[in-house]
């Protein structure tokens, strides 16, 4: 049995659709009409520092990627790029169309939040977000905060994972006197890649402008990689991992007389993918396929109401659909052909009031309606309500900066069929700090500590024969402290960066064979233990010669234990968590030429639970190089690269009998009107 909405799905974009228009032509005919009123560019409450400044005073670590320097790495989407974060763990299922997951702190997929300008990114059926969807073409920037971002106008959704990634897309620039702006580009490389892509921004007003882009992404995928079963070696190619991709963003971006600025976004994401599967038993390809559209309208609106309250209005509407196709397997009406739809609604409030110079209070409020719907056998149509209330409070004087905030967490679960999972009322706690010991600012010392838990997934409950409707929330309790240090020695920029952090997971999700090996359930059984030390070092300037140099390591320590009363493998390492690893990125420039060299390094692992020789897996790493050049031509900036990936061609596996690609190369073409 099935159900599907959507002639209502459309009707209700219909609606939205035609009350943004209502509202946009309202807001522009109202500024029309007061040509003669002054108009002042909002002060945003919460200021928007500098890059590095940002890293620096942050009481809790974060990480910025953005502007030149993701365009510096050798990266097609999110995913590539923040492999070059420390204390982050890719989960890659190997190709350019294979499913990217990320894995902070040992922590599990499910407690990292996903941020797409300021508003989250939900996937209320596993939890996950496949950041390999997202291209690079429209970001601007990505940041990593381990615990939360202590910024005050932020949604309560945001204190609500045990760390956040925030994706910022391109805004419209205009330089003096232009309203349109166009950047079209074009990369293409082994494996088939064909990735064209399209910018355009334009400037009706002052007040009001838009932009556009879009991509396409096709790639056949094959590639070699070696095999051995321990008897012989070989180079096979890689089978069914061909990908076709196109994404489409459109985005307004208005101001209005009453010192508010405000933004909507149409998000549309469509794929088709093989899923090549492991390389096991001497098996070489794999039939199942996997198509999804993910569409989603969201918007924001800010207001400075005085000089001491300032308020955030946030909401969005999404509908994303999975089809997944097994011909493998076969039903009484035929092969499997799954197939999900999942909607969300959200609104979200924030506000901030300035109690005197150095104190400041915060209160965040969120509403967010979950539902899936399936073509399963007993499925159980879930529906989730979550409310989720945060209060904190700042304390900012001249060295010292202190937040504590608590969160509430309400869950309404409902069904149409079966049994419904129990409703859910939770308070967690937050507190960080951030401090400069000596009058010079060089160097921050800063602290936080943060309980949070996250819900289990409607698989997780409800997945037919699977799913455990009694499961209790998967609890994360982090300590961390660490400081941060920078000077400036002429031309020349010096960063480091260090913390050291405790992470309990408790009630950790797993799933345990039942009366036989083709029926799971899902159990709270788990509990995991990780000590770890990140550290980072950077250097950039510009030397005598006019040469401008950048210089990042970083590295990252991890003993994350599998602490299970009573377990068989108590204290080892858990499932893929590498001890040691790290990265390298340098990058020099002269005049219009760039040249950028990185390196990646992952520490031997275990695939499975015990650590032990036949689930041990090597160390893996590798060496990329670029090289890019910009000249003026057709009244515009080209901008023309190359890309050499996997420099020595090494073989190597993300996730056991999962192959990587080996030497790859690209070659880019990017043009600014």
């Amino acid at each position: 049995m099935s159900v599907y909405r959507k002639s209502g799905v459309k009707r209700r974009f219909f609606r939205l659709w035609m009350l943004f228009v209502f509202v946009v032509n309202s807001l522009n005919a109202q500024d029309r009409d007061n040509d003669s009123i002054v108009y002042h560019k909002l002060e945003e409450v919460i200021l928007v520092k500098d890059i590095k400044q940002r890293q620096h005073t942050s009481a809790t670590p974060v990480q910025i990627l953005s502007g030149a320097k993701l365009k510096q790495l050798n990266s097609l989407s999110v995913a590539d790029a923040v492999r070059y974060f420390s204390g982050v763990q890719l989960k890659d299922y190997g190709g350019i169309g294979g499913l990217k997951t990320i894995n902070v702190r040992s922590m599990g997929t499910e407690h990292t939040g996903v941020f797409y300008d300021g508003i989250g990114l939900t996937n209320a059926q596993n939890g996950q977000v496949d950041l390999g969807r997202f291209s690079l073409e429209n970001m601007e920037e990505i940041a990593l905060y381990n615990g939360q971002r202590s910024d005050a106008g932020q949604s309560a959704r945001a204190y609500a994972s045990a760390s956040t990634i925030y994706l910022k897309s391109g805004a419209p620039s205009f330089s003096e006197g232009r309203d349109l702006n166009l950047k079209p580009g074009f990369k293409t490389g082994s494996f088939g890649l064909v990735n064209p892509s399209l910018s355009a921004d334009y400037k009706f007003n002052d007040h009001l402008s838009a932009r556009v882009s879009t991509g396409y992404v096709y790639a056949h995928g094959r590639y070699k990689f070696r095999f051995t079963n321990g008897s012989y070696d070989t180079t096979a190619i890689r089978k069914n991992a061909d990908v076709r991709s196109y994404r489409l963003e459109t985005s307004l971006y208005g101001t209005t007389r009453f010192q508010s600025k405000w933004n909507v976004k149409y998000y549309h994401y469509n794929s088709e993918r093989g899923l090549p599967g492991a390389v096991v038993a001497n098996r070489f390809r794999r039939p199942q396929r996997l198509w999804d559209e993910q569409n989603f309208l969201q918007g924001e609106f800010k207001q400075k109401v005085s000089d001491r309250y300032f308020m955030v209005v946030r909401g969005k509407y999404a509908r994303d659909h999975t089809r997944y196709s097994d011909p493998e397997i076969v039903t009484t009406s035929g092969y499997l052909d799954n197939r999900y739809d999942q909607e969300t609604f959200y609104m979200s409030l924030a506000q901030s009031y300035r109690l005197n110079d150095f104190w400041k209070v915060a209160l965040a409020t969120d509403y967010e309606n979950n539902s899936l719907e399936a073509n399963l056998y007993r499925f159980a149509y879930p529906e989730r309500n979550t409310f989720l209330a945060a209060l904190t409070t700042d304390l900012s004087f001249d060295r010292l900066y202190v937040q504590a905030g608590m969160l509430s967490t309400t869950i309404r679960e409902s069904v149409k069929h079966y049994e419904a999972a129990g409703d859910k009322q939770e308070f967690t706690p937050t507190v960080m700090a951030s401090w400069q010991p000596f009058r010079t600012d060089d160097l921050r010392l800063r602290a936080f500590y943060k309980r949070i838990f996250r819900m289990p997934t409607f698989n997780d409950l409800y997945y037919t024969f699977i799913g455990n409707t009694r499961l209790s929330p998967e609890y994360s309790e982090q300590v961390n402290a660490g400081l941060s240090f920078r000077h400036i020695f002429g031309s020349h920029y010096l960063e480091a960066r260090a913390d050291a952090y405790k992470v309990w997971i408790t009630d950790k999700i797993v799933a345990v064979p039942g009366a036989n090996l083709f029926r799971w359930t899902m159990l709270n059984l788990g509990k995991v233990e990780t000590t770890g030390v990140e550290a980072s070092l950077r250097s950039s300037g510009k030397t005598g010669f006019g040469v401008g140099y950048s210089a990042q390591l970083n590295y990252t320590w991890q003993q994350a234990a599998d602490v299970t009363p009573g377990a068989s493998n108590y204290g080892d390492q858990i499932p893929y968590i590498p001890r040691h690893s790290g990265s390298i990125n340098l990058a020099a420039d002269y005049k219009r030429a760039e040249l950028n060299y990185s390196f990646i390094y992952t520490g031997e692992r275990y695939s499975q639970k015990a650590n032990i020789r036949s689930n041990y897996l090597q160390p893996w790493y590798t060496h990329d190089i670029a090289a890019r050049y910009a000249l003026e031509a057709f009244g515009g900036e080209v901008r023309l690269g190359m890309e050499v990936n996997n420099l020595f061609n090494q073989y190597y596996d993300v996730i056991k009998n999962f192959p990587m690609p080996g030497r790859s190369y690209r070659v880019t073409f990017n043009y600014s009107l």
